[in-house]
């Protein structure tokens, strides 16, 4: 199984962007270093991130580190240009000799939509016709298209061509089955965001996953399944929660203000950290325990972390990172046979 991390790049109230994404590229710079596979970088048009242009980070990134795997974590295509993503991470995959990866949803925030003069009305329809021209992008370097809410293109080349054929495309879900369906259909590998109750919920969808798969054609065990969610390393499990659990608390409390939902309870909370629960937050044993538990539930290919979900200290951060790969690690993967 793959291990790794992802960030949305948040931004202190006492901090700037300059100075969050040089302390991310040392993240993305210590993950490569002790051992880590992937690292992704989330989109976002906020104050409180400082990630708009998550190539332009993995780019950077791609000029510090040797072998870890590069991603999106998620481009927000219904609001992009396939084009223009397709080369953007083809450039990325050039940069970094075979190591992009883009990882495609609809987006979980809506700011990128008026931003770049897109309708939420055609929230769906966007996505659905993006995804097929980015398909297609890669199929070929010559493309015909048409759709309805894009100009066509009639035989356009499109460079530069990536590394890797074809340039891995991911699609991530929250929980809709449709959307977990359409991955199938499309033989695409799924990441599935579990950001709080029981994971256990979601193996329905992974089977769903498989069996579109199946039923259209595609070898549903070749396909690939990650699960996203966050989480925190401290030496024990008291330091882990007085690091991470109030910043975390309270950026969920301020996105719950903003759609209506709750606060969370103390309750919720500790059902979140107990062993069934979403939040793998807690020492190195207890993080190895939760994603082993959820290995056995999804048979899963790779496990990403969110590390700083609220604004957490730099150093903090580095610990974690430092932790997840010598430490955890290594006994995730010798517990579900990978080669060492």
């Amino acid at each position: 199984m793959e291990l790794g991390l992802f960030s949305f790049a948040e931004v202190p109230p006492d901090g700037t962007d300059t100075t969050r994404l040089r302390d991310l590229l040392e993240e993305i710079a210590l993950a490569d270093q002790v051992g880590l596979d992937v690292f992704g970088v989330g989109e976002h048009h906020r104050k409180d991130y400082a990630a708009s242009a998550p190539a332009v980070v993995l780019a950077a990134a791609a000029a510090r580190t040797e072998r870890i795997r590069l991603t999106s974590a998620v481009t927000v295509l219904s609001s992009d240009d396939p084009v223009r993503v397709f080369q953007d991470f083809a450039t990325l995959d050039q940069l970094s000799n075979g190591r992009a990866e883009i990882l495609v949803g609809r987006g979980s925030f809506t700011e990128s939509f008026p931003l770049f003069g897109y309708d939420l009305r055609d929230y769906d329809t966007l996505f659905s016709e993006k995804l097929d021209l980015l398909l297609k992008l890669r199929e070929s370097e010559r493309v015909t298209w048409k759709g309805r809410l894009r100009a066509p293109l009639n035989d356009q080349a499109v460079y530069p061509r990536p590394v890797q054929t074809p340039l891995p495309v991911w699609i991530a879900v929250g929980g809709t089955p449709a959307s977990v369906a359409r991955a199938g259909r499309l033989g695409l590998n799924l990441a599935i965001a579990i950001i709080g109750g029981q994971p256990a919920r979601f193996r329905q969808l992974v089977d769903l996953y498989r069996q579109s798969a199946a039923e259209a054609g595609h070898d549903a065990d070749a396909l690939k399944v990650s699960i996203n969610g966050h989480g925190f390393i401290g030496e024990t499990a008291g330091e882990a929660a007085e690091v991470a659990l109030g910043p975390f608390t309270e950026r969920m409390a301020q996105i719950g203000r903003e759609r209506g939902w709750p606060p969370p309870s103390a309750a919720q909370m500790a059902a979140e950290l107990r062993l069934e629960g979403a939040l793998v937050l807690g020492s190195p044993q207890e993080v190895i325990d939760k994603i082993l538990y959820q290995h056995e539930i999804f048979g899963h290919d790779r496990h990403l972390l969110q590390l700083t979900v609220g604004p957490l200290h730099h150093k903090d951060v580095l610990r974690a990172i430092e932790r997840f790969g010598t430490e955890v690690a290594p006994v995730v993967r010798k517990e579900v046979g990978v080669p060492a």
